[in-house]
């Protein structure tokens, strides 16, 4: 098992693949760079999408920069994503489990690229702090300032040591101050209420251009007590290299581009945003804490990483959408000990907002236990949680659809589930609203959780069986018509209301004998006043 020790490995690897786009152009960061990688993702389809590259950046004021800057290396497609862990895209959910199952502590080094150069002190403000970096607008015309997005954020727990790594938007606001979105549901958050109960700083580093094992742990949702450092040795195979910051003791990728450290103040809040968020709409300007940049240290030469965020899909989304998937499968199955779970299904569309659950139904309780166990998880995850059968496409939305058109009752197969953690969700409450109110029917945020199995023996599907769709291929191929894209289903199969005489009069059918078939029918025949 292969992995990407850097960067800029992965960046090599997708060029030679001819996944990567490279751009010598001139390109204004602050106007230009997002919305042109954005075109991809509202005008082709998902496989002619690519990684970019800029080489010749410059921002509003015609400042030139001579750091290059990347987007959509680690998620612009499922294919990407996989090409980042060096893995088949089917094969990215095993991949995450093997993880999961056999994490590697990361291994401790004294010297790393990361520390070539060093800015700290009086040479901080000598090399532009934060300014030195080309970091782009994402929502040029609604976004405030640029943000760093694939911006991973090392924090420790006081109490535990453990470190987390989140991915929360940095809102650029000085050359030594960046906002930070900690979330009441992120771990971070859960870091910086520990330091404010305790009066002091949480002290934090800000890492970007992180080896891909490490950056796709940033927004993945794993378990509060397990470390996104040791799962990524579990990614890779082998121990992430880390090294000691210079101004405290957080670890962080030996091999990242850039490493920004400092403090995030417990004691104010600052407003922070607007932001174009992940949800499709625009994150109003609210309280958060902020970042004070003690020391940055980078590679010579470093690169710029960035993400594609916003409206869905996007890169962001299928980074939340694969490793979430991946992680809810195992909890379900192996923690939650749920027999019959096949698939967990994220759309990217809805972000984490709608999860499709497919598995072969043994009791009726069972789909209960795992949609219960699924909004358990994590109380911001899950707006809507379908369970289907074994023979629904999750992940196909006329096959999800079918499912509920015709399995499903809303009276008997629906509950609502009250009291959930609203996440950047302007659906929560209306604007100027005093959140956290109670007894409020029209603000706060919820889960509805659907079973949409079958509830006993139907019909078959009403296609041709396979043998004869699989015939019907051939000729088509063979007549060199448009390349098929097939869509589950695609062939007619039994779902257990189909008997021996059924089976027989469609074979008899099939080879001509349908007037036999007729001849048994007239023989039924009965008076119509004995109905």
């Amino acid at each position: 098992m292969g992995y990407f020790k850097d960067l800029r490995e992965h960046i090599a690897a997708l060029d030679k693949a001819g996944l990567l786009v490279k751009i010598d152009e001139q390109i204004n960061k602050d106007t230009e760079l997002m919305p042109l990688v954005r075109w991809q993702f509202r005008g082709l389809p998902e496989e002619e999408r690519r990684a970019f590259m800029f080489t010749n950046v410059i921002d509003a004021k015609g400042r030139k920069y001579d750091i290059p800057v990347v987007v959509g290396t680690l998620a612009a497609t499922r294919q990407i994503y996989g090409f980042g862990l060096q893995c088949a895209p089917e094969e990215i959910v095993d991949r995450w489990n093997h993880a999961q199952s056999n994490p590697i502590p990361p291994k401790i080094v004294d010297k790393a690229p990361v520390h070539e150069e060093v800015h700290m002190g009086a040479s901080l403000l000598e090399h532009g702090a934060l300014g030195e970096f080309p970091v782009p607008i994402s929502t040029p015309g609604y976004d405030c300032a640029p943000f760093t997005t694939a911006s991973h954020w090392f924090t420790k727990d006081p109490e535990t040591g453990l470190i987390n790594v989140g991915n929360y938007r940095g809102h650029i606001k000085s050359p030594t101050r960046t906002g930070v979105f900690l979330s009441s549901s992120n771990h971070g958050g859960y870091h910086w209420r520990k330091c404010k109960e305790r009066g002091i700083p949480l002290p934090a580093a800000l890492v970007m251009g992180a080896p891909p094992c490490v950056a796709y742990t940033a927004p993945s949702r794993i378990p509060f007590s397990v470390s996104e450092l040791d799962v990524a040795g579990g990614l890779a195979g082998a121990a992430i290299e880390v090294v000691k910051c210079k101004t405290n003791d957080i670890l962080v990728p030996a091999n990242a581009e850039i490493v920004i450290e400092g403090e995030i103040s417990t004691e104010f809040l600052e407003p922070e945003a607007p932001f174009g968020e992940s949800t499709g709409y625009i994150a109003e300007k609210l309280l958060n804490p902020y970042f004070e940049v003690k020391c940055i240290t980078h590679r010579k030469n470093p690169i710029l990483a960035t993400i594609i965020s916003q409206m869905p899909p996007s890169e962001s989304s299928v980074m939340r959408q694969v490793a979430a998937e991946g992680n809810y499968l195992r909890f379900l199955r192996d923690q939650c000990n749920i027999p019959g779970i096949i698939e967990v299904a994220f759309h990217s569309i809805a972000v984490r907002q709608i999860c499709v659950i497919k598995m072969k139904k043994i009791n009726q309780a069972h789909v209960w236990q795992a949609l219960h166990s699924m909004v358990g998880y994590n109380p911001a995850t899950g707006k809507m949680v379908i369970a289907v059968d074994e023979d629904i496409n999750p992940r196909n939305l006329d096959s999800l659809f079918w499912a509920m058109a015709f399995r499903m009752q809303p009276h008997r197969d629906v509950l609502i589930i009250r009291n959930r953690t609203p996440q950047m969700d302007p659906s929560v409450f209306p604007p100027g609203h005093e959140q956290g109110l109670s007894g409020d029917e029209i603000a706060g945020s919820s889960a509805m959780l659907m079973d949409a199995t079958r509830k006993w023996a139907y019909p078959p599907v009403s296609l041709p069986k396979k043998e004869y769709m699989e015939r019907a291929k051939q000729l088509w191929e063979r007549l060199e018509l448009p390349k098929l894209k097939p869509q589950d289903p695609w062939h007619g199969y039994d779902l257990g209301l189909w008997s021996e005489d059924d089976e027989a009069d469609a074979q008899a059918a099939v080879k001509g004998d349908h007037y036999e078939t007729g001849e048994k029918r007239a023989k039924l025949r009965v008076k119509v006043e004995k109905l």
